[in-house]
């Protein structure tokens, strides 16, 4: 399976999807073509915020926002696993990592989906803070949708009912828990877009938070 096809076979024939990943079938190839589709999905979009800045940040957000995504799922996703097994998941490690990867992929092609509306607010408006603000919104849009699909295949691949209710909870826990995660560590690893009249910088100064900087975003942007 071509690593863009794994693409379209997950969001057309999900259910057959799933159902594979249930019989462990092609696991292996499965979880390569669903990496490389996510690295190049979040490449471009990561080359696109960057862009609003200069080809040094647009080179940089390329690189960053794939390891991003990817240290993020490498720091949570043994919680979900081993949880999951907790509360009764008959779930293989490697069928979980696809379902991991699955949820990664859908929010890539999301983001990559949203790059033309990117551009275009890049290109007609001069406000910084609200250019950050709107890749947020895209962001949680994305992420939500991804999730559902880990949700909804969580449930076919464990085909037991038997502490669902509690893997349901659960998965929103960690849906918070990857959230928390990944946004401090986008503060960490930023910055994406760049702000305007500052030259360029691989990495900013810690300290601070993600969620008190959008806060500071949506003060600037309402003019308080």
């Amino acid at each position: 399976m071509r690593s863009l096809q794994i693409v379209e076979f997950i969001l057309r024939s999900r259910d057959q999807f799933f159902v594979e990943v249930r019989e462990g079938k092609q696991l292996g190839q499965k979880l390569k073509s669903m990496i490389i589709a996510s690295l190049l999905c979040l490449l471009v979009y990561g080359a696109v915020l960057g862009s609003s800045h200069s080809a040094l940040q647009a080179l940089s957000s390329a690189i960053k926002l794939p390891i991003l995504f990817l240290v993020t799922l490498v720091l949570t996703g043994p919680t979900l696993y081993f949880f999951s097994v907790l509360f009764g998941s008959n779930q293989t490690l490697t069928q979980s990592l696809v379902l991991l990867m699955t949820a990664i992929t859908v929010t890539s092609v999301l983001l990559l989906s949203f790059a033309p509306i990117t551009l275009f607010f890049l290109l007609s408006t001069s406000s910084y803070q609200l250019f950050k603000l709107l890749n947020v919104l895209f962001f949680i849009i994305a992420g939500f949708r991804g999730v559902r699909f880990l949700g909804y295949g969580m449930r076919i691949v464990s085909q037991d009912e038997q502490g669902l209710g509690q893997r349901h909870r659960l998965l929103w826990f960690w849906v918070a828990l990857y959230g928390l995660v990944g946004s401090q560590l986008a503060w960490t690893l930023r910055p994406f877009v760049g702000a305007p009249g500052l030259p360029f910088e691989l990495f900013r100064g810690f300290g601070g938070t993600f969620f008190a900087n959008i806060l500071v975003s949506f003060g600037e942007l309402l003019g308080l």
